[in-house]
C-alpha cells in the first residue's frame, strides 16, 4: 500500500508539471511579438520571449518557476512583458524565428529580450540560468535585472 502511495504521489507530480501549456502550439510567432512589442512601448518595459514549446520539460520548468517564485516573478512584472513562442515539429514559427535571429539553434527554452521598438538586444541560452534539476533563483534575476530597459539604456543607474 505505502508502495502504491508513492507511486501515485511521483505520477501527480509528474502529470502536474506536464498538464500547464504555457505555449499556444497553433499561434502565429510573429503576430504574438508584434502585439508583446506594441505592449512594451506603451507600459515602457522590453519583452521577454521565452521560445520552446509544451513537449520541452525545461521549458515548462522554467515558465513554473518564473510564474511562481515572488522574487523572480516581480521581476518580470516590473519589467518585461512575457511571451511564450511556440516551435514545435507542427509549428516551427518560421518567421518569428527569423525575426528573433534564429534562437532554436542555442536549444530550448532559449530566451530573446527585444526592445520596444522590437529590435533584439540579447539572446540568452537557459542551461547557463540552471542549478541542479532546476533554475537558481540568484542567476535569473541577476539576468533579468542586466536586461531591463533601464540596464540597457542607462547603464549607470543600475
Amino acid at each position: 500500500m505505502k508502495r502504491l502511495f508513492i507511486i501515485f504521489t511521483i505520477l501527480l507530480c509528474a502529470s502536474s508539471l506536464f498538464a500547464q501549456k504555457p505555449y499556444d502550439e497553433k499561434a502565429d510567432g510573429l503576430k504574438q511579438i508584434d502585439q508583446a512589442v506594441k505592449r512594451a512601448s506603451q507600459e515602457n518595459k522590453y519583452v521577454f520571449a521565452m521560445v520552446g514549446g509544451n513537449w520541452c520539460k525545461w521549458c515548462l520548468m522554467f515558465n513554473e518557476f518564473a510564474t511562481t517564485n515572488e522574487n523572480v516573478k516581480k521581476v518580470f512584472d516590473d519589467n518585461f512583458v512575457f511571451i511564450h513562442i511556440n516551435w514545435s515539429k507542427d509549428n516551427k514559427n518560421p518567421k518569428a524565428m527569423e525575426r528573433l535571429g534564429y534562437p532554436d539553434r542555442f536549444g530550448f527554452p532559449v530566451f530573446v529580450i527585444l526592445n520596444e521598438k522590437g529590435e533584439r538586444v540579447h539572446t540568452q541560452n537557459s542551461a547557463y540560468l540552471e542549478k541542479d534539476n532546476g533554475y537558481s533563483e540568484k542567476e535569473v534575476i541577476s539576468f533579468l535585472n542586466n536586461w531591463t530597459k533601464q540596464a540597457v539604456t542607462n547603464p549607470s543607474k543600475r
